[in-house]
């Protein structure tokens, strides 16, 4: 196991190259001045020219990757042009509002999708797989930003159910800021009514987002539920009189865990890579948003900083669900 891990961390370090080879190079592709970008069209030459020398953008490319990259393995991300802050500290403040929601997220596409799957399977092309099929079908076409103005609209505005975008409310004191997600620090900080205020006001954003994916884990859950109660073994347990729990829990479910972790892992992947239309909607300080206006601001730090961050979040995920594949399947063994 040792050694597959450092394999496997090895391959890591690859991956993350190839990103800063990839976005480094596809950067300097686009026929936009980021010194003209971010000054504007009105900028002095003189201007330009020092904000070139004070970022290194008047060096040969080769000699701008090499910079960059010896500064990256010493832990420092740049400077963000738009921000003028590092980097690091922009991942800092915005990532956590992103782990908030993605895992306020994640749990709602298993509350939803999970069991849906799982009963969709157990009655195929009867009434419960027709409403799961459905309704998977409508949520996984039906575009995010659309469902989130609708919930917007009829649940806050209309009714007065749920808060309004952000992540507290205004009148409201925020709690000492320790890990960044508000929940968490309120709790931290004893604050009870912050603390189920910013609960309150993450239930919406994370149902629109989670919902989503619940369809899409709920056909995933169907399909290899179904696959394997069409099994030998399965059939011997209902023979043998095993309860319904069992045979299900115990050994449909189970054996059809493989793919349904890979599945799990993108999904998870994918929220804590940034949610750009449900942030945008909901007001969220979260990397969704912080990309987009680095992107359309031309800040290439920022983005590569982002672009990293992305791909250690998504190898870490793919290391993890390999190894709960062993656990999960005995016969699986790394070397």
């Amino acid at each position: 196991m040792a050694a597959y891990l450092t394999r496997r961390l090895l391959s890591i370090l690859l991956v993350l190259l190839g990103i800063t080879v990839v976005t480094f190079f596809l950067a300097q592709v686009i026929p936009i001045d980021p010194a003209v970008a971010a000054l504007g069209e009105n900028a002095r030459e003189e201007q330009i020219a020092e904000f070139r020398a004070r970022y290194g953008l008047d060096r040969p490319l080769p000699e701008q990757y090499l910079r960059y990259l010896g500064r990256l393995l010493q832990g420092d991300l740049g400077r963000s042009l738009r921000t003028g802050r590092p980097v690091a500290e922009d991942l800092a403040e915005f990532f956590p509002a992103t782990l908030e929601l993605a895992l306020a997220a994640f749990l709602v596409a298993l509350l939803l999708g999970l069991p849906a799957g799982v009963l969709a399977s157990l009655y195929p092309n009867r009434a419960p797989d027709l409403a799961v099929r459905l309704g998977a079908l409508v949520l996984g076409s039906t575009p995010v930003f659309f469902v989130a103005i609708l919930l917007l609209d009829l649940l806050h505005r209309r009714l007065g159910l749920f808060p309004g975008p952000g992540r507290l409310d205004p009148f409201l004191i925020p709690p000492p800021r320790v890990t960044g997600v508000v929940s968490l620090d309120a709790l931290l900080a004893r604050d009870l009514t912050a603390f189920l205020d910013a609960l309150w006001h993450l239930v919406l954003p994370a149902l629109v987002l989670g919902s989503v994916y619940a369809a899409l884990l709920a056909r995933m859950v169907r399909a290899a539920m179904l696959d394997v109660l069409a099994q030998d073994y399965v059939r011997t347990a209902w023979a043998k009189g095993a309860g319904p729990a069992r045979v299900v829990l115990g050994h449909a479910l189970k054996n059809a865990a493989l793919p349904i972790l890979t599945l799990l892992g993108s999904l998870l992947g994918g929220l804590l890579s940034g949610a750009v239309l449900t942030e945008t909607i909901f007001s969220w300080p979260g990397l969704g948003r912080y990309v987009t206006q680095s992107a359309t601001s031309l800040d290439f730090p920022a983005v590569m900083g982002v672009t990293l961050l992305v791909g250690v979040v998504y190898s870490l995920l793919n290391l993890l669900v390999d190894l709960l594949y062993a656990w999960v399947d005995p016969r699986i063994r790394y070397a």
